[in-house]
């Protein structure tokens, strides 16, 4: 069976992680292949909600293995924590279900620190990081200073590695930061108490997808972040540290491109960011709270990882073509289409406006989005609660027209819709 990839067309948290957790029903192996504990993805089975940073949302199902790929960036103290938890909540997480590439990268407090210390030195420029480590984690490994999963195998000189690391880091924290600096010694520590516990876990998940493939085996890659937060296309310099593009599943995990089938794309019925950067279509006043909800449910647009209220706004179309064309989408999942209901109207961005001109397409990617105003084209809304439809022609007529514009618009099929949180609240096109 070939390798099926989910990423998101958005800025993250377009409800990739019930996607996931949908399709890993019939996957032996879903595989991580980017970012780190600034990604949260949210399950909810019954009355369970998980929130997962970092563990592959498959593994929620008892048949399938969950991996960590080499592009991932990992903090320890987060894994473990979530490892606790499913355990607590009857979930089975052994070295026999979930594998971490021994090339994966860590995270550790000096660079949680230089990320909390560089964001505040930029002052009003802030980027809105998570202050996570992700950042300095990835400079360090691309400046080739890195420490990888696999030094964890060598207990004696794995202690050395982490007091040498910490030592470093306040030389700059001291320098250009002027903050006080970290205790080696406890972090170090602290570090072999996680390398004696995730020890079996870490082998060669390259070798180990490679295998799951040519034995016909169904591997679900799942993206975190979304593709207007890629390093290179995304709405830079507002961006994560990492590709979560499909292009990055190769990579991230170690596999050539003659293994990939499906490449869905998710998005949301809307559109939402965290943190700061543009965002053409955002809405204010009454119309954001309608879209974000107030925070009493884990499905409300406040943030998995941070907790911070989402900025929402209206969909766009521009920016989905954009999503479909740079990641080869095959087809798309629409999450949320049931927060829109009871909207006399919902809109829908289909072109940009600059200088007397309108664009269809970006003329030099997202990432300066300032000179363009959003052209919408307003489609009549529905009052029908949505969160108990199961089949197609149960949906609204317009419903229906609002799926189907937005497949028009995107240029690829929308396959299935999701009309609440739990596992059942989706719809099949």
């Amino acid at each position: 069976m070939p390798l099926d990839i989910i990423v998101g067309t958005q800025w993250g948290d377009e409800g990739k992680g019930r996607v996931v957790d949908m399709l890993s029903a019939r996957a032996d192996y879903v595989a991580r292949f980017n970012g780190g504990d600034n990604a949260g993805h949210t399950v909810t089975v019954g009355t369970q909600t998980f929130k997962l940073h970092l563990t592959p949302s498959g593994i929620i199902h008892p048949n399938t293995i969950g991996i960590l790929g080499n592009g991932v960036v990992i903090y320890p103290e987060t894994l473990l924590a979530e490892i606790t938890m499913l355990r607590n909540y009857g979930v089975t997480v052994d070295p026999t279900r979930l594998r971490i590439s021994h090339a994966a990268h860590l995270i550790t407090p000096g660079h949680r620190a230089l990320d909390r210390a560089q964001e505040t030195a930029r002052g009003k420029d802030q980027i809105g990081t998570t202050g996570r480590g992700i950042g300095p984690a990835y400079t360090d490994k691309t400046a080739r200073r890195g420490i990888r999963m696999e030094e964890m195998l060598d207990e004696s000189d794995f202690h050395r590695r982490m007091v040498a690391h910490i030592e470093e880091v306040n030389q700059t924290l001291a320098r250009l930061y002027e903050v006080e600096p970290l205790d080696p010694s406890p972090i170090a520590d602290q570090y072999a108490d996680y390398a004696e516990k995730l020890r079996d876990y870490i082998g060669d998940t390259s070798a180990l997808v490679w295998e799951a493939l040519r034995r016909g085996q169904s591997v679900l890659a799942e993206g975190a972040q979304g593709t207007l937060l890629d390093l290179d296309h995304g709405t830079y310099p507002f961006v994560t540290s990492s590709s979560p593009l499909a292009t990055g599943v190769m990579g991230g995990l170690g596999i050539g491109v003659g293994h990939v089938g499906r490449v869905i794309g998710v998005t949301k019925a809307f559109q939402s960011r965290v943190g700061a950067g543009p965002f053409p279509t955002e809405v204010q006043g009454d119309t954001a709270v309608r879209l974000r909800g107030t925070g009493a449910n884990p499905w409300d647009e406040f943030g998995t990882t941070t907790g911070r209220p989402r900025r929402v706004g209206w969909l766009d179309g521009v920016l989905l073509r954009y999503a479909v064309r740079i990641n080869g989408l095959t087809e798309l999942v629409v999450t949320k289409l049931d927060v829109l209901s009871g909207l006399p109207e919902v809109r829908v961005c289909v072109a940009y406006r600059a200088n007397g001109r309108e664009y269809s397409d970006l003329p030099l990617g997202p990432a300066d989005l300032s000179p363009f105003e959003p052209v919408y084209e307003d489609m009549p809304g529905w009052d029908a609660d949505l969160t108990g439809v199961r089949s197609w022609g149960d949906l609204p007529a317009a419903a229906q027209n609002y799926l189907a514009r937005i497949s028009e618009l995107s240029g690829v099929p929308v396959c299935q819709v999701s009309v609440g949180p739990e596992r059942e609240q989706v719809v099949d096109v």
